[in-house]
């Protein structure tokens, strides 16, 4: 069961209030995400020199209004500077608004935790930086260089000012936007190069910690008190930390992950020990009652694990099979998770290109949304926004949507999960680049904000839209339908192509695995990548049940996707001996 925090008169109803929003869907007229001017104070704190006022005298005591963009607006106005020098400690409670506590606190995880995971101890050098604060105080501790002799004065960047966000608008128009050695004190920033190249604390600097907590708490709204966030180097360093969390080789630890799943996610897991067992799917992804079968039945000698304790999923956009879960299907996976106590790893680069629905190639577009409150409510519910009981741990990238060299994303989670992520990451990543750190900072902080951000996501879902569209057209002109078969990805940037092999005229005599050899060698023959189906099956000692194949529309033009379409229905023509 959920546990109260200390007692808040704001809470009562609202927390009533929370719980029936799980049950009822989260499309009643209080979750719809509002953009009103009114603003949300802070729950007091001022830790480390980093935080917000406790109460808005001009506004009055905190209310319990969801956070809105203007709210973000007037409470920082009204909390003056952010001070958060090198290495300051930070978390996400200085920066979320009051109707963030309104709601029960998570589970505690530890009988899910990894013996690894458990015998984490806090890093004393980061700890003793939490001193760095005093006045006066002159360090003869940490190992912090001198910023006097970083080799760099100044770093500047172009970049797209919104809603103008093409690269010819940006090369002729783009803002050039600067950040200096020391701006901090000679020109009253936030932030600058002195602080973001020094060693820094490894949940990420107070300045972008703040910014992902606001963007977080706006889309999401995560329906627990104690969630919070950290910096990461990335979903792929975030998550080989969170299979160690969860997962131990010596205990026997196994995953569920969707039948056809992220290469990379499968290849994380294979040498920590950590077996992999696939759940059925369809059109929507990962099947519920699959799960549930698997789940249920699970017989510890016969599948050589213990029972799966973590589900690895991406539910949208889902690599590589393009799938997308409906906010039903959410719902009735997070139940299946909760009847058998499994932890829930969200991966979702891909969660803000939700596409508009393809209509058809002869039938007209159908309207993006007008703007960034349209934008927001047509976005289908993050799992995250669904935990009531803080079983999720939500792995957010910029790899996706700004760019993939920044190596940089988020974590979300309960306090437990989060505290135990930074006492591994101070021991391995340390948190992500300073270079990266100050650029995102000064790209979606400081110059775009987070309607700007929002804004920028409107743009790209909408040109990964027409991306897709060609793709689409491509196949239907192209590709031969009695044989390749495909759903119309809602997100993402993959393209899932079905191969009826019982059409094959070998299908008797040579294995799914050489015929899909075959087509691939074929296609490579005639100049078109695209990657083999077997490639992500979760379960590679299986056979193969059925063929597919893994196509991009991410970074191809229109141009050169049709003649690679084109290419590979010449190849899938030649192997099925079709006219």
């Amino acid at each position: 069961m959920a546990s109260f925090g200390p007692s808040n008169p704001l809470r009562g109803s609202r927390v009533t209030r929370s719980w029936k929003l799980v049950e009822s869907g989260f499309r009643n007229a209080s979750n719809t995400r509002r953009f009103s001017a009114t603003a949300n104070n802070c729950k007091p704190s001022n830790v480390g020199g980093v935080g917000l006022a406790a109460k808005d005298a001009s506004i009055g005591e905190q209310a319990p209004e969801p956070l809105t963009i203007q709210g973000i607006k007037a409470r920082r106005a009204k909390a003056g500077k952010l001070v958060a020098g090198t290495a300051a400690y930070s978390d996400s409670d200085m920066f979320k608004s009051p109707h963030a506590y309104q709601n029960p606190k998570a589970r505690r995880w530890d009988h899910l935790l990894s013996a690894e995971s458990r015998a984490r101890k806090p890093c004393v050098l980061k700890q003793a930086a939490k001193h760095l604060k005093k006045p006066g105080l002159v360090s003869l501790g940490g190992g912090l260089p001198s910023a006097d002799h970083f080799p760099f004065d100044s770093m500047s960047l172009r970049i797209p000012v919104p809603p103008h966000f093409s690269e010819e608008a940006t090369h002729r128009e783009g803002k050039i936007t600067t950040i200096g050695k020391r701006d901090v004190v000679e020109k009253d920033s936030v932030f600058d190069l002195s602080i973001g190249l020094n060693y820094g604390q490894s949940i990420g600097s107070a300045q972008v910690l703040r910014w992902v907590t606001e963007h977080t708490e706006l889309c999401h709204r995560p329906p627990y008190a104690d969630w919070r966030c950290a910096l990461t180097i990335g979903s792929t360093g975030s998550l080989e930390a969170a299979y160690r969390m969860f997962c131990d080789r010596a205990r026997g630890d196994s995953i569920l992950t969707e039948e056809y799943s992220f290469s990379t996610a499968l290849e994380t897991a294979e040498p920590l020990g950590i077996k992999v067992f696939g759940i059925k799917m369809d059109e929507q992804g990962l099947l519920p009652e699959s799960m549930d079968d698997i789940l249920r039945t699970w017989d510890e000698s016969e599948r050589g694990a213990k029972k799966p304790t973590v589900l690895y999923t991406v539910p949208s956009g889902q690599n590589p099979t393009g799938a997308t879960q409906g906010e039903r299907r959410r719902k009735d996976i997070y139940d299946v998770c909760r009847k058998h106590d499994v932890f829930i790893l969200e991966d979702e680069p891909y969660y803000f290109l939700q596409m508009q629905p393809y209509a058809g190639q002869d039938s007209p577009d159908v309207p993006p949304p007008a703007n960034v409150e349209e934008f927001l409510n047509g976005l289908i519910p993050s799992l995250l926004s669904i935990d009531v009981d803080g079983r999720v741990m939500r792995h957010d990238s910029f790899s996706k949507v700004v760019v993939p060299g920044s190596r940089m994303g988020w974590v979300t989670a309960s306090e437990q999960v989060i505290e135990r992520y930074i006492r591994h990451a101070e021991c391995c990543s340390q948190g992500p680049s300073g270079f990266s750190q100050l650029a995102m900072y000064k790209l979606l902080d400081e110059e775009w904000g987070h309607e700007g951000y929002l804004q920028w996501m409107m743009d790209l879902r909408l040109q990964y839209t027409k991306r897709r569209d060609a793709i689409l057209h491509a196949c239907e002109k192209f590709l031969p339908a009695e044989v390749v078969s495909w759903t119309p990805p809602a997100a993402g940037m993959f393209l899932w192509l079905k191969v009826d092999e019982s059409r094959h005229p070998e299908v008797g005599s040579k294995s799914l695995m050489d015929i899909e050899e075959e087509i691939f060698d074929s296609c490579i023959d005639k100049g078109v990548l695209a990657c083999r189906g077997s490639w992500f099956r979760a379960e590679h000692d299986k056979p193969l049940p059925s063929l597919f194949f893994r196509t991009t529309f991410a970074s191809a033009s229109e141009e050169q996707m049709a003649v690679a379409i084109e290419r590979f229905g010449s190849a899938i023509r030649e192997s099925f001996k079709l006219d």
